[in-house]
């Protein structure tokens, strides 16, 4: 039951985050806010399930995440802590292109969890599924740094907090209308 309120606080966390700090900005320090975020994510990273632990890069994107957060707190720095949405869709980024470096791709491992015979053509689909995310997060990851630099907290909020997570949400909605014509081709 904790571990399962650990996960929903992390996410709800997550989700909210850019506007958790737009509002919390006016109330506190940079250095509070990262630690209470900080602690949330260690919270979640001890009750996480026994079993398999992520290998590779994937293992690194918690703890550098952590390790982020803590120096937002040592450096006490508002930039930084709104970098924090940067530094995610970077870490995104690097797992799904190390994925096409270093196969089976990400949505490829994400696919033979329902379907273990994946056949070739349904391998070549989730390879170019792959490289459509990488290039997602890594544009999300520019128009993050833009809002960063323009420097209007209201902007940077719409855009970390909802347009983020629409283009997301279109892209998805997308990819699975574009599966189903795929996989009725095999």
């Amino acid at each position: 039951m904790l571990r399962i309120g650990l996960n929903g606080l992390a996410w709800a966390a997550t989700l909210g985050y850019p506007f958790l700090v737009w509002y919390s900005l006016d109330y506190f320090q940079p250095r509070a806010i990262a630690l209470a975020l900080a602690a949330v994510f260690l919270l979640r990273l001890l009750a996480r399930k026994p079993g398999p632990k992520p290998a590779g890069i994937t293992a690194m994107l918690a703890p550098a995440c952590l390790v982020f957060l803590l120096a937002i707190a040592l450096f006490n720095e508002t930039r930084w802590l709104l970098s924090y949405p940067v530094l995610v869709s970077l870490a995104f980024f690097a797992v799904f292109a190390y994925s096409l470096v270093y196969p089976p791709s990400a949505v490829e491992r994400l696919a033979r969890l329902e379907d273990p015979d994946l056949p070739p053509k349904g391998v070549a689909y989730t390879r170019k599924v792959t490289l459509v995310w990488s290039v997602f997060f890594l544009c999300n990851a520019g128009i993050s740094l833009a809002t960063l630099w323009y420097g209007d907290p209201w902007l940077w909020s719409l855009y970390n907090g909802c347009l983020f997570y629409i283009l997301m949400g279109l892209l998805m909605a997308g990819e699975m209308l574009v599966r189903r014509k795929v996989k009725a081709s095999y």
